[in-house]
């Protein structure tokens, strides 16, 4: 008898030892980070060392793009494996289903640890997820306050460095190791207005970046939507809430920003101020890290007093462009650093050697090309976005992808690697072939496109499109009923649509079929077009 219960009790012992093999997630999503500022996909503007080791490890797609590219509806298709006429997000200012399944929903029944660290955009409460602490819309990039499932906290430091903290102090110090974990580590850099650290402000504001070619472009030979969008960084861009010139630096100069209105359809209006200078910055900073600022202003205000009033319009935009890399790019610079603290644990613990990292952002971003910053359009600086997976042993180090992948992907990709069932109203495709170099088995050739939020900020127009590795067919509409086609191969910087070109006849037949399909495949609709107008 006493065997029988030794036996039991070994039995016993043995089953509670049983480790869950399942794989991790490591999930790092950066907000706004062109995939043009990533020395993986382009070394001429910056070095990110760290971010390139998940390439180096891993796999690097070089055509993954985004369904809708404006940040919270980003996040609700990757959340929810759906396009945004299903999910119900379809701009920043409508209300997310909030009956949707997410995938880390999924994880948590499945039996995962999960947790959520940085920028969410929207709700705040995020469904499925054990522990959290979101900033509240768009954050603070100094001394922000974070929202708790228990409690809200305001945490002093740079944002950047801060989600990096709490993602490694639940790492270390909340980690159930009985259980796999799905880690969402979302960083709020680089969205505008671009603060870096005080280390960073300094380091970069010394840096000349080269110039885009297409930075004087004069949208001849595109549509209207090109023309009159509000995005260019000469005209558009703001010298005190973007390139740190002080408000009163500028009315000294005999300069006034005028504060932009825009007028939503629905009559809502969305206010610019120009001065919006104080509200990231001197709201919120404390007598020491204003200190270290005031170094680096003074210097961009004195310089600006120097050479403004003799400058022409060409050369005005030069100089906005260097203030916009210098803190655009100076944020990415403290991603990175923080990026390379995150992966050294995963090293330093053993935890690698069973996590999937990936490393993406929620759009891609104009870097001064075609004289833009922002995004909104399916032209393919903001359409397309980085995507840099490691999975040891999984994935063969160092290989590149060009197939059209697309952030609705993501969850499927996820929940198949976890072996957790995807649910069936789920719109993406399992990266997992590709991952594995089973590309033979992937079968998609072109991916969609769905852009609202218009009139709004910036002013892009509404359009929709498809997209597949020759060629870009798209149709803009609301004010107006225009299509426009790019040959990706022969024309990468997208400078002229051949839409009406006889030479393309054929392809605007054969695209304009497959739109029509992929329409009908996604469940998108003219109907749901003028449901969704204002």
């Amino acid at each position: 008898m006493r065997n029988i219960y030794l036996l039991i009790i070994l039995m016993f012992v043995a089953g509670c030892n049983d480790k869950d093999e399942r794989p991790n997630i490591l999930f790092i999503m950066s907000d706004d980070h062109a995939y043009q500022a990533i020395s993986a996909y382009s070394d001429k503007l910056i070095q990110t060392p760290n971010i390139d080791r998940i390439a180096n490890e891993g796999i690097l797609f070089t055509n993954a793009c985004v369904t809708n590219s404006i940040c919270a509806p980003s996040r609700a298709v990757i959340l929810t494996g759906k396009h945004s006429h299903l999910n119900g997000k379809i701009d920043n200012h409508a209300k997310f289903d909030t009956t949707q399944v997410t995938f880390p929903q999924l994880f948590q029944k499945a039996g995962y640890q999960t947790a959520m660290y940085g920028k969410l955009h929207f709700g705040n409460n995020p469904k499925g997820v054990d522990d959290f602490l979101i900033l509240p819309g768009q954050g603070s990039y100094i001394n922000p306050l974070f929202l708790g499932k228990k409690k809200d906290t305001l945490i002093t430091g740079y944002v950047t460095d801060i989600i990096t903290d709490l993602t490694l102090d639940w790492f270390k110090t909340k980690r159930d190791e009985s259980k796999p974990f799905m880690m969402m580590y979302l960083h709020k850099a680089p969205h505008r207005p671009w603060w870096p650290s005080t280390e960073k402000f300094a380091e970069f504001y010394e840096m000349e970046f080269p110039e885009p070619e297409t930075l004087f472009d004069d949208y001849s030979n595109r549509g209207s939507a090109a023309k009159s969008a509000e995005m260019n960084i000469l005209t558009h861009m703001r010298y005190s809430h973007d390139s740190k010139v002080r408000p009163e630096t500028i009315k000294e100069m005999g300069k006034v920003e005028p504060e932009i209105v825009y007028i939503r359809g629905d009559g809502m209006q969305l206010r610019e101020n120009p001065n919006d200078f104080h509200g990231p910055y001197t709201k919120r900073a404390n007598d020491e890290q204003k200190a270290k600022y005031e170094l680096v202003l003074d210097k961009i205000n004195n310089d600006f007093r120097e050479n403004w009033p003799g400058m022409n319009d060409e050369e005005k935009m030069k100089w906005k462009f260097q203030r916009y890399m210098q803190d655009y790019l100076g944020t990415i610079s403290s991603i990175d650093d923080n990026v390379g603290r995150v992966l050294d644990y995963l090293e330093e613990s053993g935890l690698d050697k069973n996590t999937i990292v990936v490393y993406t952002s929620d759009q891609g971003f104009y870097l001064g090309e075609h004289g833009w910053y922002d995004k909104r359009f399916i032209y393919d600086e903001s359409f397309k976005t980085p995507l840099l997976i490691k999975w040891p042993n999984k994935i063969k180090p160092g290989i590149t992808n060009d197939e059209m992948v697309q952030n609705l992907d993501f969850a499927q990709t996820f929940l198949e690697a976890a072996m957790i069932d995807v649910p069936e109203d789920m719109q993406g495709e399992s990266l997992l072939p590709l991952l594995k170099g089973e590309n033979d088995k992937w079968t998609r050739e072109e991916v969609y496109y769905h852009y609202y939020e218009y009139p709004s900020v910036h002013m892009a127009k509404r359009h929709y499109g498809i997209v597949t590795k020759e060629y870009k067919l798209v149709r803009f509409y609301y004010d107006v009923d225009e299509w426009e086609l790019y040959d990706r191969l022969n024309d990468p910087n997208e400078m002229k649509n051949v839409y009406s070109d006889p030479a393309y006849s054929d392809v605007v037949e054969d695209l304009t079929l497959r739109l029509k399909n992929l329409r009908i495949k996604y469940k998108d609709s003219e109907e749901l077009d003028k449901k969704f107008l204002y």
